[in-house]
């Protein structure tokens, strides 16, 4: 009988995790690393967001256990907050707060899944969305997509996966790990799809404040009202407000959903810290300003790292349309001598570049997308410059 179980044993590590660790354990090591791995913004939490969460530490009641769903001030202001940035009228009875919007994934797919159900999951796609599928007995369906549509997903390919075992479709607009953003009338035409097919969507909307110029963030379930009993809206605090490590997401669902989700949480993590609550009470209820400022340093970035890395002997690249990575083809760079290494995949191609230039980034088959690889745009620019010069250098030697 084997010591783990095999619904375990068949997970992956997370590989952007996995690059930021050994970026890391270098840099400790003393070695000047530069690090494209992390998805987290390279800013401070806002200051009363943090002063929110000291206040909050002497509070008595928050000394104790709180309703697994969150707090109620909280589920309401996420209510308040959804209607306000994104046209989304919901009830704060629909709202669940989860650790981080990755339990809120995790929650969703336990919640709609049963064994063999199948879920559409555009390529490339963020390292954790199908595992969480698999934990749950569901099966990823990946939907592939490449640089002639922007990396988006076309009704023509979603229709050619679609059985009649698919339950759902992840749909994630800005995107992680290619930063694009969908049109409007991609949208509705994507949510139409699924209400005429009885599918539900799962949508990550984590990324909705960081979208640059000449493009526009659209909630499905506004633009389709029709498919919101059968939608499921992840977010949190992480990137807006530059509060990764504080864990803070949510999920929005049908009331059903939700409960039976609350459920799930209720013996698993029960409720999130409520210091923790209390800070991201502070930010949805807050104004937009700071992530207006970070927008506009990625802004900067993402037509900086995007013009560097066209320049790079074998790299192309699309221009990010929202989020904060880019996602370049290093295919031209493959199967060719590099410092007596000849790297035939971007696995290998990372480790070269990390041993050798010092640089970490993440190889593409982590998003289901061979012969790519993700650099997030959240460092400073001196960094940013800086680790694309050695990479192009080494590439050129």
């Amino acid at each position: 009988m084997p010591r783990i179980s095999r619904r375990i044993a068949a997970i992956e590590e997370s590989a952007t995790l996995a690059v930021d660790a050994k970026a890391k354990a270098l840099a400790a090591a003393g070695q000047a690393v530069i690090g494209f791995g992390a998805g987290e913004p390279d800013f401070p939490t806002p200051t009363h967001v943090v002063e929110a969460a000291a206040r909050a530490c002497a509070i008595p009641r928050f000394h104790k256990y709180t309703p697994t769903p969150g707090l109620p001030e909280l589920r309401e202001a996420i209510a308040v907050k959804t209607a306000r940035d994104s046209g989304h009228q919901v009830e704060a009875a629909q709202v669940l707060v989860t650790n981080g919007a990755k339990q809120a994934i995790y929650n969703a797919f336990a919640t709609l899944l049963d064994p063999g159900d199948e879920v559409l999951v555009p390529a490339p796609f963020w390292v954790t969305y199908p595992e969480a599928i698999r934990l749950a007995g569901g099966v990823p369906v990946a939907v592939e997509t490449d640089e002639t549509t922007g990396f988006h997903a076309t009704l023509d390919r979603l229709d050619a996966a679609r059985t009649s075992r698919t339950k759902a479709l992840l749909f994630v607009s800005p995107s992680n790990p290619t930063g694009a953003v969908y049109r409007r009338d991609e949208v509705e035409a994507l949510g139409r799809w699924a209400v005429e097919h009885g599918l539900w969507v799962v949508t990550d909307e984590i990324y909705e404040h960081l979208v640059y110029p000449g493009h526009q963030f659209h909630s499905m379930p506004t633009l389709v009202p029709e498919l919101a009993e059968r939608c499921v809206v992840v977010n949190g605090v992480a990137k807006t407000y530059a509060m990764t490590g504080w864990r803070v997401g949510w999920m929005i669902a049908p009331l059903d959903l939700t409960k039976a989700a609350t459920n799930l949480q209720s013996h698993s993590t029960s409720n999130v810290s409520n210091v923790a609550q209390a800070a991201a009470l502070a930010a949805v209820s807050g104004d937009l300003e700071a992530v207006a400022t970070m927008r506009a340093a990625f802004d900067r970035r993402r037509l900086k790292i995007h013009d560097l890395l066209n320049e790079v002997p074998g790299v192309s690249c699309v221009e990010p349309e929202g989020a904060f990575y880019a996602f370049p083809s290093f295919k031209g760079a493959l199967d060719r001598e590099i410092r007596g290494r000849r790297p035939t995949s971007t696995v290998e191609l990372a480790e070269v570049i990390l041993d050798e230039a010092r640089v970490a980034i993440v190889p593409g088959e982590a998003f289901g997308a061979p012969g790519y690889a993700r650099l997030a745009f959240a460092l400073a620019d001196d960094d940013l410059v800086e680790g694309v010069t050695r990479i192009s250098k080494l590439l050129r030697d």
